[in-house]
Parts: C-alpha cells; structure tokens; sequence
C-alpha cells in the first residue's frame, strides 16, 4: 500500500470486506475503483506493534497498530489506526479476506 503498487490486489480474497475508520466499507471492486483512480495515496505506512496473532486452522487473526500519512481528495492526512486483519490460506497462499479499521486518537 505504501508504494501504491497495484500488485497489492494479488493479496486479497475476491470477497474481501475492509472496513474504514470513518465507517465506510469497501468490497474488492470499490477498492480496486479508488485505488486506480489514486483516490487515496499513501506517503508512509508505519507498523507500531502487533498485539494478538491467532491462528485455527487455515485462518489467522491479526490486531495491528499503524500510523499512516497520505492524500485523500487532495487533503493530506495522518492518523494512527488499529487494525484487526483476517486472513484465509488457499492453496498454499495468505489472502486478505477482512479488515477493520478504527482511529486512535491521542
């Protein structure tokens, strides 16, 4: 994501679900939409920690705190987010599947 790089779509389930800080959610082609349209453009993408990793089976659980800085709509933007992340292994490869953002306000 840092990079921008399109090859990040490689990462995610075809029904993978992200759920934003500011409430709004996102499937896979509403992603790809603002990520081609450069909508969003991320700066620097900072992990701070990892607080919990659980795994059952094919699917690993991951909460996460970030900073992050971008543009979004031509607005800069700097925030710190928890992320609890889930991921599916298929045929031996990670994917995305869901992700839930929320602010951490100082």
């Amino acid at each position: 994501m840092q990079n921008n790089d399109s090859n990040i779509l490689n990462l995610f389930e075809k029904d993978v679900s992200f759920g934003h800080s500011n409430g709004w959610v996102q499937n896979l082609d509403d992603f790809k939409k603002d990520f081609n349209s450069k909508k969003v453009i991320y700066n620097n993408i900072h992990q701070i920690e990892i607080s919990e990793v659980k795994k059952n089976r094919k699917i690993y659980s991951i909460r996460r705190k970030i900073k992050v800085s971008g543009v979004y709509k031509n607005q800069n933007f700097e925030m710190m987010l928890g992320l609890l992340e889930i991921w599916k292994k298929e045929k031996s490869i990670w994917k995305l599947w869901s992700r839930q953002s929320v602010e951490i306000k100082p």
